[in-house]
């Protein structure tokens, strides 16, 4: 692990950087390169001290043509991983009218620690005045994916750091024997997946979803396809999925927008800027497994030249804050 920076490293490089905001490939250098993300927030509570300027704002206030996508990067690095996510769960709730961007909701909902998303919770109060949970509950039209938050919500506050066999196994067999056991053929009881999502943690329902497997041979969603894909279904089947293996879905979330088959919603940022310096060395492996080529190389041969493709290049070396 690398050894951190002093109080004056950290002022040298504020001296380096002053007068030179608007030298992108110096900033890219400097935050996305070399140093990690805590150390950017210090970085920018120490420049606020020394001349008396936020380089976020500085940086957002700089969000557009060319330098958009680069802006945006570098300025999330100045912000704590629980205020990033707000601000990404905000965008996802309201930036684009009539369209919830519900995958980067479901990513936080599922994939954040409960002291993270307890965290979140009061960033999301404290920059925009609202409660996160309340804004889902009034997403409009209604949805299952916002059932799904919602219970999702509860379950954050299992607090309980163990996880239990004996609970997976009971769980694993109520979700048997309300589906596939079902008389008549499989159909999903919603009252009772919700009612498991909302009162296990994170870790136990993982759990349950790999006891599931292991007992009944198969995944709890191998019955959803072609013959059960309504919206709920769909929509826990995003959730197990997810649950199952976060990095798998990383990797195939960042191919499709590598390879530009899908909407820009700020997915590469987005995955990019939550994923470095945490697990980043497992999308990796995933990517390289499921495609054949390391993420660094397709980055390099789909991204145009220039200072984002930088960015985000300097993201993905960046794998564990232990490496």
């Amino acid at each position: 692990m690398a050894k951190p920076l002093s109080q004056s490293s950290i002022e040298d490089i504020c001296k380096q950087i002053h007068g030179s905001l608007g030298n992108f490939s110096l900033l890219v250098r400097v935050f996305a390169g070399q140093l990690t993300q805590h150390e950017c927030q210090k970085t920018r509570e120490r420049y606020m001290e020394m001349y008396g300027e936020d380089l976020f704002d500085r940086l957002r206030n700089k969000i557009d043509g060319q330098a958009s996508k680069t802006c945006m990067v570098l300025s999330s690095l100045m912000l704590s991983p629980h205020e990033r996510d707000a601000i990404v769960a905000n965008n996802a709730i309201f930036k684009q009218r009539g369209s919830v961007n519900y995958k980067a909701l479901i990513e936080i909902y599922v994939g954040r620690k409960s002291s993270h998303f307890f965290l979140i919770q009061q960033a999301y109060q404290t920059k925009f005045r609202r409660h996160l949970d309340q804004d889902v509950m009034s997403i409009e039209p209604p949805h299952s994916f916002q059932k799904m938050l919602m219970a999702l919500a509860a379950s954050q506050k299992a607090h309980s750091a163990e996880v239990s066999v004996h609970i997976g196994k009971c769980d694993a067999q109520r979700l048997f024997q309300t589906g596939e056991a079902r008389p008549g053929g499989f159909k999903i009881d919603e009252g009772v997946v919700l009612e498991i999502l909302s009162k296990r943690s994170i870790p136990q329902l993982n759990l349950t979803f790999s006891i599931y497997k292991h007992i009944y041979g198969h995944s709890y969603t191998k019955h959803f396809k072609n013959k059960y894909d309504g919206e709920f279904e769909a929509a826990l089947k995003f959730v197990v999925k997810f649950l199952n293996n976060p990095p798998k879905y990383y990797a195939k979330e960042l191919e499709a927008s590598i390879k530009g088959r899908k909407n820009d919603e700020g997915d590469l940022e987005r995955i990019m800027m939550s994923r470095s310096e945490i697990d980043m060395n497992k999308i990796r492996k995933n990517y390289k497994n499921k495609y054949g080529m390391d993420l660094r190389d397709a980055i390099m041969e789909n991204v145009p030249v220039g200072d984002f493709r930088d960015s985000i290049m300097a993201l993905t070396s960046k794998t564990s804050i232990d490496s």
